[in-house]
């Protein structure tokens, strides 16, 4: 015999089925469906079935109602972070955003919020993915992976922020170099130096540094600024020796009659002295 509780639960897995068995056939989400009638457990399975179906707006707004029919129950807190990740699923990133935003305004201490955080990050990091578009996109990924990496150290996206970050990191690098060929190609060799300028000092950690330097030398060159070039010859030799950029900066080094060592006293020399010499004052 079945109990009290057992029957209710069997009940209850028996209007499911007939919900998800008269709603599959359905081309699209009926939005005027009297979602009342049943529990948020219910609700729920239905906005994970529409996702299993690759259907993510739809299971979306199953998610969202419950947070309508039930906001104060368990059911509305894990009902938010599958909105945001239903958004995500279907590139609504700005809906996914303000869906994680709101999680981690309601719940911060909740074990989801680093979910959230991690959501929120992705719904800029996704959208970098060419060069020449905007950066504040990668600005703003930067800024929510930074937050992930700081506040949720010990969580199971940390590991994973910290490698998305890197990439932005390099993206932006990417976008200077980007540039600065642009104006190098057009002999606008100032405009082209501040660009390469960049990438040294504030990009020094990404692929593209070793490039940036013998862009360097190209233009102090073309310039005539022999010590500029002479030393960025030899940041790049120090530092880069197995590249095919300090191959090219020495080959247009020695053809000039020059050496790869630091002369002067320009902002190159003080890096020079910094990161060959280790002297930082």
């Amino acid at each position: 015999m079945i109990g009290g509780g057992s029957r209710a639960k069997t009940i209850a897995a028996l209007l499911l089925v007939a919900m998800l068995a008269a709603c599959g056939n359905n081309s699209g989400t009926d939005r005027s469906e009297n979602l009342e009638v049943y529990t948020p457990e219910q609700i729920y399975a239905r906005g994970e079935f529409e996702l299993a179906r690759k259907r993510s707006e739809d299971a979306a707004w199953y998610f969202s109602e419950i947070e309508r029919l039930y906001p104060y129950s368990n059911w509305a807190k894990r009902a938010l972070i599958m909105q945001a990740f239903s958004y995500h699923a279907g590139r609504d990133y700005e809906n996914s955003r303000a869906s994680a935003q709101r999680y981690i305004d309601f719940y911060p201490t909740d074990e989801d919020a680093a979910y959230a955080q991690y959501l929120l990050a992705l719904s800029y990091y996704d959208q970098i993915d060419e060069v020449g578009r905007d950066q504040g996109l990668t600005f703003q990924a930067l800024q929510a992976l930074r937050t992930v990496i700081e506040v949720y150290p010990d969580s199971e996206y940390a590991s994973s922020a910290i490698l998305k970050f890197d990439l932005a990191f390099d993206h932006l690098a990417a976008k200077e170099m980007e540039i600065g060929r642009y104006y190098l190609r057009r002999q606008h060799y100032t405009a082209a130096i501040n660009r390469f300028r960049v990438v040294v000092e504030d990009f020094q950690t990404t692929s593209h540094t070793a490039e940036a330097l013998h862009r360097l030398v190209e233009a102090y060159l073309s310039l005539g600024l022999l010590d500029e070039a002479q030393t960025a010859g030899a940041i790049l030799g120090y530092n880069y020796q197995s590249t095919e950029w300090y191959e090219d900066s020495y080959k247009l080094l020695t053809a000039a009659g020059l050496k790869l060592k630091s002369k002067g006293n320009n902002w190159l020399s003080q890096i020079y002295r910094q990161s060959v010499k280790g002297q930082w004052l």
